[in-house]
């Protein structure tokens, strides 16, 4: 593991962690639980005693030839992603990184994935086991490189866009992917109509498509695989020659679509496939259609039940991403209905009975 510590900071303060969920547990003290900070802006505030997770860092084990990595949740992405690199392998779920302090428990927590999420599966899909700390303070072991634990739960998937609302990840052990051979990417003039239509017939090919994007009169798309397949899928496509880094702007929010007037909040539309255009009163400009039109960033100063009932209406949903200081919604995600609901509270109850993991993270009433 040396070779891999120049990449990560390797440290394990999991008993220190433990100690300070049993003490918060007894005394029923909210926790907030802070990995890098940097999706702050991803679901409702928290009022709680920090938990500070960034030096609970370190790649615990990695083995190439099996593709399975095992890190600590506060080490951050670019070390981890670094010292994947180096076998030439990588996350496949693409995660986003919203700055450099970007943790991997935060990545995993939050749920979020990248341009290839259709193509590769989301963040969730890619996670084997977990360690977490349980509402008592105890340190628990669930799945590890297999799918699901001894009593059926996959409660390591489960915590995969929990927002640390049901315990504290401390450790992840991850599905990881080897580095295409090729890439290219490619953007072409087009309409949102022709485009859509476009992006339906392709789909239904065997092509080498790993990203799909749509905006302001133009088609981008990246290809990888083999050297013969993207290079034949490059010839029959044609186009103009993209820059990878689009593809890390639009992941990570950089891109200058990004940037809000004061009346603006940035919204993500997460709709089915081949969905058309909603009827909603936002200019074009303002629409940035990823995941070959399936996610869909929305700059508006629409309110959220004029958005969610457009939604809802072609069977999705939508999440406001702006923090509440800025605008956005101040409750940022789809109010769930009563029997999720219901649910949704049972399992909090049994894994968070008083409430101290990132209380009202996610919904106000628990």
């Amino acid at each position: 593991m040396t070779e891999l510590a120049m990449h990560a900071a390797d440290r394990d303060i999991a008993d220190t962690l433990c100690d300070q969920v049993r003490s918060a547990y007894e005394t029923r003290t909210p926790l907030r639980i802070v990995g890098g900070d940097t999706r702050a802006f991803y679901g409702r505030p928290v009022d709680g005693q920090a938990l500070q997770m960034a030096e609970h860092s370190g790649i615990v084990s990695y083995d190439p030839v099996e593709l399975v990595v095992t890190v600590r949740a506060g080490t951050r992405l670019s070390a981890l992603q670094a010292a994947l690199a180096e076998k030439h392998q990588m996350l496949g779920f693409e995660p986003p990184m919203f700055g450099e302090a970007s943790t991997i428990g935060g990545a995993v927590a939050t749920g979020l994935s990248g341009p290839r999420r259709p193509w590769a599966g989301a963040a969730r899909d890619f996670v084997l086991g977990t360690r977490v700390i349980t509402q008592e303070g105890k340190l628990l072991r669930f799945g590890g490189e297999v799918m699901k634990n001894v009593a059926g739960y996959d409660l390591s998937r489960l915590m995969a866009g929990a927002q640390g609302t049901l315990g504290v990840l401390t450790d992840i052990s991850f599905k990881v992917l080897p580095i295409p051979n090729a890439t290219h990417s490619l953007r072409l003039p087009i309409n949102l109509e022709d485009a859509l239509k476009k992006l339906a017939e392709l789909g239904r090919k065997p092509l080498p498509i790993t990203a799909a994007a749509w905006h302001n009169g133009e088609l981008f798309l990246r290809l990888e695989g083999g050297n013969s397949s993207v290079s034949a899928t490059q010839a029959q496509l044609n186009g103009e020659p993209l820059d990878a880094s689009f593809w890390t702007s639009l992941r990570d929010h950089t891109h200058d679509f990004f940037q809000l007037s004061d009346d603006q909040a940035l919204w993500r539309l997460s709709l089915p496939p081949h969905t058309s255009p909603l009827a909603l009163d936002i200019p074009e400009a303002d629409i940035f259609y990823d995941w070959a039109g399936c996610q869909r960033w929305v700059k508006t100063s629409l309110d959220a039940s004029t958005l969610r009932a457009a939604c809802a209406a072609a069977g999705g949903h939508a999440t406001c991403y702006t923090p509440h200081a800025q605008g956005g919604a101040a409750d940022p995600f789809t109010p769930l209905n009563k029997v999720v609901e219901k649910y949704h509270r049972n399992l909090k109850a049994e894994l968070d009975a008083h409430g101290i993991f990132n209380p009202s993270r996610l919904y106000a009433a628990f």
